[in-house]
């Protein structure tokens, strides 16, 4: 016999295959130093099938682990352990244990502006961040951060989401009012341009920050200014009731974002349903209405003059259910 709830709180799962498990391993911001691969190489021959999936969640999952032998998997997996999370600021007391909590999930990330030519900025970067104030913790939290409102790595299906936007600076003097900006706007995004007078306007009640209009200007008349945020709540899939996230802030400062988190926690703490062994955040939301969660999380931060907090009403969609 084993302690079910423990091995999950260390990131093993409950296997199908009696005897088995498989564990998890973090990668916050879906990036890492390769020289981690070897030691995942080495935990999946010696101890798995010899295979590896790869999840949703950026992370590594081993699969076909005996159960007798996940104290010999922890030990291995603790300098790898500590030194991901050491690079997240993240202590962890006793790596040679395991990872001490699984509720909340890998933060995933786009690959960012360290490749990306749309995003808008070093998404594993803030990953990062928000995992010093997020992990480890038991409550079940999905986060996502993507570098564009292209949202590659779907951020409108996580718990919480970040989308990462850019207010473009214009200099009038470098415009040769060529309408690059303009023509692309207007057929791939939500046609925020118009000129006047040989100059480019930008209607901000229509732009989405999305800093297309600085690729496609030939001149270098449009530039990247201000990183802002916008932060979504209560996506997710499941078998009860599906739905993606809607804005619940946006030109939000990274500050903001990072004092949200610090809050939310403290929010799930009050109002989780303990009956159950876990609980998505929106449907805790859903219990007690966008109100409390919006004042509890939103407690003593103080917003930037941009920052725009929305009301979030999003029933989804619900299975039929017999009474």
């Amino acid at each position: 016999m084993y302690d079910t709830k423990l091995l999950i709180k260390n990131a093993f799962r409950v296997s199908k295959v009696r005897g088995e498990t498989a564990v998890r391993l973090r990668v916050p911001g879906g990036h890492m130093q390769a020289e981690y691969l070897s030691l995942i190489q080495e935990l999946a021959e010696e101890f798995g099938n010899g295979t590896v999936h790869l999840t949703t969640r950026q992370g590594y999952e081993i699969p076909g682990i005996k159960l007798t032998d996940r104290d010999a998997v922890k030990r291995r997996m603790a300098t790898m352990i500590e030194r991901i999370e050491r690079d997240c600021n993240v202590v962890i007391d006793a790596p040679e244990q395991g990872y001490p909590s699984a509720g909340t999930r890998n933060i995933s990330a786009c690959v960012g502006n360290r490749l990306c030519r749309f995003a808008n900025f070093d998404t594993s970067n803030l990953a990062r961040k928000i995992e010093k104030e997020i992990y480890p913790n038991d409550y079940h939290l999905k986060v996502a951060v993507t570098g564009c409102p292209n949202d590659c790595i779907k951020a409108h299906m996580q718990d919480i989401g970040i989308i990462g936007n850019v207010v473009p600076d214009y200099d009038e003097a470098e415009c040769i009012a060529c309408e690059a900006c303009m023509d692309n706007c207007r057929k791939k995004i939500t046609n925020a341009l118009s000129i006047d007078n040989c100059r480019i306007t930008r209607d901000e009640d229509y732009c989405i920050g999305c800093g297309e209009c600085i690729l496609k200007c030939p001149t270098g008349a449009f530039s990247r200014g201000r990183k802002l945020y916008r932060v979504v709540v209560g996506g997710r899939t499941g078998k009860r009731n599906p739905r993606l996230a809607n804005t619940f802030i946006e030109s939000a400062e990274e500050e903001v974002v990072m004092a949200l988190f610090k809050n939310v926690y403290r929010y799930i703490d009050m109002h989780i349903d303990r009956s159950k062994p876990k609980e998505h955040m929106g449907y805790i939301v859903d219990r007690t209405g966008f109100t409390v969660f919006r004042d509890s999380v939103l407690e003593g931060v103080r917003l930037n003059p941009e920052a725009i907090v929305h009301e979030v009403e999003n029933p989804g969609y619900v299975y039929p259910r017999r009474s």
